[in-house]
């Protein structure tokens, strides 16, 4: 199975700030049992590196940056992650 792209969106907020998102669907795999492979950023203008990064990929799995804070993510569903993501963006703001 492909990797199949099943959400993508880039917004720029009223501040400047630059949201992106990538999600893809993809074959369960002993390195990824939940068939979904993502990285989602908030990069807030005027810098070059996301203050907010949640990503999985082997050999760290699920996991967030919050600034230069990386820590790990209870992945419990797309709709939930996004929340998540907007929850966090939210309280950078």
């Amino acid at each position: 199975m492909r990797a199949l792209l099943i959400h993508s969106l880039k917004l720029i907020d009223e501040a400047g700030g630059i949201e992106e998102r990538k999600i893809w669907r993809i074959a369960k795999s002993e390195k990824n049992p939940d068939g979904v492979r993502y990285r989602l950023a908030y990069i807030p203008r005027g810098q070059k590196r996301p203050a907010v990064l949640y990503d999985n990929h082997h050999p760290k799995g699920h996991h967030k940056h919050i600034g230069e804070r990386q820590v790990a993510y209870a992945f419990d569903g797309v709709g939930k992650l996004l929340k998540d993501f907007e929850s966090d963006i939210e309280a950078l703001r």
